[in-house]
């Protein structure tokens, strides 16, 4: 594959895998890519950990990856990456990863104006395969449904024409509407939480859909993060023990 594409040029048929191979079959194969992915759930509940996980499958799979993050500066990042057995930095020295720090503009900023000059970035990352935004929660939140739902109709064009395009939102940044109409764009959907099982907390993976799967989907994983090993899955007779 070429170092160079172009945003006309459709990627070839394959999937985004997390390298993790129990939690791919457990989300359907991995995701496919050319897809828009919503990671969304509770604070702490392991969203950046399972987008770090498609992205360190990713560049596994010889892909590029550009990382937009709002949370976490490069040597953060890569720093994080390291903890959770996942080293990124020899993707990062070669160019094969990109990472943006993101600080989002003060309130006196008009919402759709941030959106928008995102998404144009976005878009002009043509060298990338796949982009992750962790997390498009600062972004939204006082956005308006319209400038919302126009944000990730447009992500979706871009998957359109080849692109891998993941984002990670905290559940309560936009309501219950735009949300579900947000939902209905992507193409995977997968939602995290934390419940209470017996007498711990434990993370939760709920896989609502993955458009174009190579199996099954719908299935429910609780799991732990792991300093060194990243996402372990645990079986949920385990987690009530």
């Amino acid at each position: 594959m070429s170092d160079v594409a172009t945003l006309d040029a459709p990627r070839s048929a394959g999937i985004i895998s997390t390298s993790n191979e129990e939690l791919d079959k457990k989300i359907g194969g991995g995701l496919p890519r050319g897809s828009l992915t919503l990671i969304e759930g509770h604070s702490d509940a392991g969203k950046s950990v399972l987008a770090e996980q498609f992205a360190w499958g990713a560049l596994q799979g010889d892909l590029r990856v550009a990382v937009y993050s709002t949370e976490n500066t490069v040597r953060n990042l890569l720093r994080q990456a390291v903890s959770l057995g996942s080293d990124l930095s020899d993707y990062y020295l070669l160019g094969r990863l990109t990472i943006f720090p993101v600080q989002l503009p003060k309130d006196s900023i008009e919402p759709a104006l941030v959106l928008s000059e995102l998404y144009e970035h976005l878009r002009r990352q043509t060298e990338q395969d796949v982009i992750i935004v962790d997390s498009l929660t600062g972004a939204l939140a006082r956005a308006s449904e319209e400038a919302g739902l126009d944000f990730f109709v447009r992500c979706k064009e871009l998957c359109d024409k080849g692109r891998t395009v993941i984002h990670t939102l905290h559940s309560y940044a936009l309501n219950e509407s735009t949300l579900t109409r947000a939902r209905a764009v992507c193409d995977a959907h997968l939602r995290l939480r934390i419940e209470q099982v017996g007498e711990r907390l434990v993370k939760m993976l709920e896989v609502l859909k993955v458009r174009g799967a190579e199996r099954s989907t719908g299935n429910i994983i609780s799991f732990d993060v792991e300093p060194g090993l990243g996402m372990r899955l645990i079986p949920l007779s385990r987690a009530k023990a």
